[in-house]
């Protein structure tokens, strides 16, 4: 699925054009307890409160799809800043797209720290 790249693409270079592949009643649960609507992410990604330098998939361990719904499991490994301090960690993630007019909109996305 392309959009995935799409989504750490933006992510990582900080780009706006993310918003185009959110749902508009998206949801992101973060490895810290911290859940985020739409509004939430783009006032939060516009004033970047969170900025990334790097993501990388390194694995990618499940794709169901059921009708126009797709859930994947993958583990990113990410680096940025948040408030000013640099972190760096390793994500396990679940996210479920959804395919409306051809195309896949991130609908919700859930993190989990992989502690070493």
């Amino acid at each position: 699925m392309g959009s995935i790249k799409l989504l750490d693409a933006y992510l990582q270079d900080n780009d706006e054009k993310i918003v185009d592949i959110l749902q508009p009643d998206v949801s992101f649960g973060h490895s810290n307890g911290w859940i985020q609507s739409f509004e939430d992410f783009k006032k939060d990604f516009s004033s970047k409160k969170v900025t990334y330098r790097e993501i990388q998939q390194t694995e990618l361990s499940e794709i169901k799809k059921y009708k126009n719904t797709v859930s994947i499991r993958r583990k990113i490994k990410v680096s940025g800043t948040y408030k000013n301090q640099d972190f760096e960690m390793k994500l396990a993630l679940l996210e479920i797209w959804i395919r409306k007019n051809a195309v896949w909109k991130l609908w919700s996305r859930q993190s989990v720290e992989i502690k070493p």
